[in-house]
Order: structure tokens, then C-alpha cells, then sequence
């Protein structure tokens, strides 16, 4: 099939060339896409191959520009209302403690994660991209132990080394049809951010293999991994409305069977015990 370029298109294609394999690559991929499917009769070669390279952008985000959003992302949630708990700052210390502990042992250990507490009383935690997490003092009150809260970490961690935000921005601008540029505006990728984080629930496959992640994670970290089990336990057994964190994060599909499974393969069976005692998680979150 010949292609006849536009003299806009040709002098794009040589400023593209000149950029070297990065752009090329991106050029192959909108040829392909362009002769794979049916061509619509106003979409030109040009808003084509624009298609291509947004999409190689925002699913090869490097993690520096991943950390930049999510610090983007961070600000926005802010300035809308999410509070971070001042009110003992030797909490927000052990959380820390604790998450840099799991992060540590994830499987993208470079990323430079930032974990912070709201000042919630729901049951819930979530994270955007770039590796913040957030975790709510609801949740924090609900555990009965450092282990449970481990879990929940580690499972917010596998979210993000599942790149599972990236992939949720990828398919909302393109259900959106935000794929018509060069470059996804920062702002725009930002609210996109803000709605995943804060409304819509994970998928399904995504929580399936947050769990997993998560759950190796908290084993690589030392941790007792039936508290990851035990902390689900106790949220699916509460009576009335669901707690915000089921809501968020919805049920793969006998989510505490898998994660029993799992365990019953005995991979981290040294760990028995470890972050279990209540005694003293109460005593690192006294006032809270």
C-alpha cells in the first residue's frame, strides 16, 4: 500500500528522524496502527501518528517522570481536602518505618516511596503513581497488629510496582479519546489521577495480583504473612455497609481463599509470628 505524506507530514517525519530510534519507533507504531485498522475518512496520517507516540509515552512512562506525577497527583489531592494526620508525628514515624521496611523488599525497590497517614476515620487506604501511598487512621485503628497492617501495605505497594494507575491512565485518555497529541497534558493525567485515586474501584485482575504481590512482599519483609488473611477476615465479617476499602477494592473472586492458598505453599513459614503481637501495635499507635 503507498502512503503519499502531506508536505506538513513529510517535514514531521524528518524532524521525528532526527530525533532518533525513541521517535522512529513511535513512527512504526502509528504506521501500523494506521494500516491494521480501518482508516475513519477525516483522520489524517498526521493525527495518526500522534496516536502512536502518545501511546508508547504514557506506557514507557519512566519512573522519574512517574514519581513527578504522582508528587503532581499528591498536591491536587491536598488542595481537595485530603488531610494528612499531624496529631502524633511518632505515627506518622512508624508507618514510615513500616513502609520503607516493605518497600525495601518489593519488586521496585528504587522507587523513592512516600507513605502518608489521613486524617480519615474510614477503613480504606489507596496509591497513585510514583510511589505514594496513603493509608487512612480508620484503617490504622482496625488493625489488631502490625502484620495486618503490613498486608494492606504491601498490597497498596503492588499496585504500584504493578503499574496498575499507569495502566488505568492509559485506558481512561484513550476511552476519552484523549489521544490526539503529542504529549497527554500533566494537568490532564492529574485529574485522571485524582478520579482513579479517590472514586473508581480497582479491577478485579488488578486487586488479584495486588494480593499477590503484596503477599510476597510481606514475606520478603519478614512479616507474618496471615495477617495480610486475618486483616480481610475481619473486614468481610463487618456487618452493615461494606467497609471503604472493599468498596475500593473489589473482590477478585474469594480474595481470602487465594490468599490462604498462598500461604499454605509454606514460602514464608519462618516468619510465623512475626508482627503479630497486639500488645505492642497498640502501644506504637496509643493516641491515635
Amino acid at each position: 500500500m503507498l502512503i503519499r505524506l502531506t508536505t506538513t507530514s513529510r517535514t514531521l517525519f524528518r524532524s521525528l528522524y532526527r530525533r532518533g530510534t525513541y521517535a522512529a519507533m513511535a513512527l512504526l507504531l502509528a504506521l501500523g496502527i494506521g494500516l491494521a485498522t480501518p482508516m475513519p475518512s477525516h483522520a489524517s496520517l498526521l493525527e495518526l501518528l500522534f496516536q502512536g507516540v502518545r501511546y508508547i509515552q504514557l506506557s514507557n512512562m519512566s519512573e522519574r517522570d512517574e514519581v513527578a506525577l504522582g508528587t503532581q497527583i499528591d498536591r491536587q489531592l491536598k488542595a481537595q481536602g485530603v488531610t494528612v494526620y499531624r496529631g502524633n508525628p511518632a505515627i506518622n514515624e512508624y508507618i514510615n518505618a513500616i513502609g520503607q521496611r516493605l518497600a525495601a523488599a518489593s519488586d521496585r525497590p528504587t522507587m523513592p516511596y512516600t507513605f502518608q497517614v489521613v486524617a480519615d476515620n474510614s477503613i480504606n487506604a489507596f496509591a497513585t503513581t510514583g510511589g505514594f501511598v496513603y493509608i487512612q487512621t480508620g484503617l490504622i485503628r482496625a488493625a489488631t497488629n502490625e502484620a495486618e497492617l503490613a498486608g494492606v501495605m504491601a498490597h497498596e505497594i503492588g499496585h504500584i510496582t504493578g503499574r496498575h494507575v499507569i495502566n488505568r491512565m492509559q485506558q481512561a485518555a484513550l476511552a476519552n479519546g484523549i489521544a490526539g497529541a503529542l504529549r497527554v497534558r500533566q494537568d490532564t493525567l492529574v485529574n485522571i489521577g485524582m478520579q482513579l485515586a479517590l472514586e473508581l474501584p480497582n479491577s478485579r485482575e488488578a486487586e488479584f495480583d495486588a494480593d499477590r504481590r503484596g503477599f510476597v512482599n510481606m514475606g520478603r519483609a519478614g512479616y507474618d504473612t496471615t495477617g495480610f488473611i486475618t486483616f480481610m477476615q475481619t473486614l468481610e465479617r463487618r456487618g452493615g455497609n461494606p467497609p471503604e476499602f472493599l468498596s475500593s477494592h473489589p473482590n477478585p473472586g474469594n480474595r481470602v481463599a487465594n490468599l490462604q492458598a498462598m500461604h499454605n505453599e509454606g514460602t514464608f513459614e519462618a516468619n510465623t509470628g512475626v508482627g503479630t503481637d497486639p500488645v505492642a501495635y497498640q502501644a506504637m499507635i496509643r493516641g491515635l
